[in-house]
C-alpha cells in the first residue's frame, strides 16, 4: 500500500473514531512536516489556479544526507530567499527520486534544485555554480541561488500576457510528461 493510500485510510479511521474537529487539530502540526526543514515562512498555494502563474522550484534531497541538511539550514535562514519563495514560487519538496528523467538531466544526485516554468518545461538554462553537478547548490551558494530565482521569476514575467508560452522559452530541451 502506498504512503498516500495509507494516509487516506488513517484519515478515514480518525474521522470515524474521533470526528472531524479532532482530525483537523491533529493535521495542523502534520502540515509543518511538509516543509521538512526548508523554512517555515512559506505559505502553500491554496488553489491550482493560484499556482499556475508561478514557477516551480523542485528541491531533491534525502533525509540522511549531511549536504542536504546543510543546504536546508542555509535556505531556511535566508530571509530574502524565504520571502521570494513565499511570494513568487511553488515549492515542491521531493525526498524520493522521481522516475521522470526530465528531473535529472545530468544525473540523479542530491541535493539538487530544478526550476520548472508554468508551461511544464524544466529550465535547463537555470543552473547552479558547478559544472560537474549543474543543479546542486551548497550553503555558500545562496547568492547564486537567489539570482537564479530572480531569473526564473523574470522569465515568467516575460511569458505572462503571451498566448503561446512555449514561443517565449529560451531553450527548452525537457518537457515534463503528464
Amino acid at each position: 500500500m502506498t504512503r498516500a493510500a495509507a494516509s487516506l485510510v488513517l484519515v478515514l479511521v480518525l474521522v470515524a473514531l474521533t470526528g472531524v474537529a479532532s482530525v483537523v487539530s491533529w493535521f495542523e502540526p502534520q502540515l509543518l512536516l511538509c516543509l521538512a526543514g526548508w523554512g517555515d515562512q512559506m505559505n502553500w498555494a491554496q488553489t491550482y489556479e493560484e499556482a499556475l502563474n508561478k514557477p516551480l522550484m523542485v528541491l531533491f534531497h534525502l533525509e540522511d544526507c549531511s549536504q542536504c541538511d546543510a543546504l536546508k539550514r542555509a535556505l531556511a535562514h535566508d530571509d530574502e530567499i524565504q520571502r521570494i519563495l513565499d511570494e513568487d514560487f511553488v515549492v515542491l519538496n521531493v525526498i524520493q527520486e522521481i522516475a521522470d528523467q526530465n528531473f535529472s538531466p545530468d544525473g540523479k544526485y542530491v541535493p539538487r534544485i530544478i526550476f520548472v516554468d508554468p508551461s511544464m518545461t524544466v529550465r535547463d538554462d537555470i543552473v547552479g555554480p558547478y559544472s560537474n553537478r549543474l543543479y546542486t547548490y551548497e550553503p555558500t551558494d545562496m547568492k547564486h541561488l537567489l539570482e537564479n530565482m530572480k531569473k526564473a521569476k523574470k522569465l515568467l514575467k516575460n511569458m505572462v500576457g503571451h498566448t503561446s508560452l512555449s514561443a517565449q522559452l529560451i531553450s527548452p530541451r525537457f518537457m515534463i510528461t503528464r
